[in-house]
């Protein structure tokens, strides 16, 4: 089995087939997803002090908060899974 990873920033990397969504984390819904995650401790924040652009949604429910665009995320996922990286 092959496992493809995906960098989110600053040589932090996630596993592609852990990754249910990448989203803005600007609307109200995705802040309280982020608050829950926080109080529950499944937060991992890796944007190293920087403002945070895209929140990656896990199956395992956890919340992973990278400083790169989401489309900048989501076009390395589609870039790994088609092999040509």
């Amino acid at each position: 089995m092959d496992i493809q990873l995906i960098n989110i920033g600053f040589g932090n990397i996630v596993s592609a087939s852990r990754v249910i969504a990448i989203v803005s984390p600007e609307s109200a819904p995705i802040k309280r997803i982020i608050t829950d995650a926080r109080d529950r401790g499944q937060l991992i924040d890796a944007t190293y002090g920087r403002r945070t652009r895209a929140v990656i949604v896990t199956d395992s429910s956890h919340i992973i908060l990278s400083a790169i665009q989401p489309e900048t995320v989501a076009h390395r996922f589609v870039v790994s899974k088609n092999g040509s990286e």
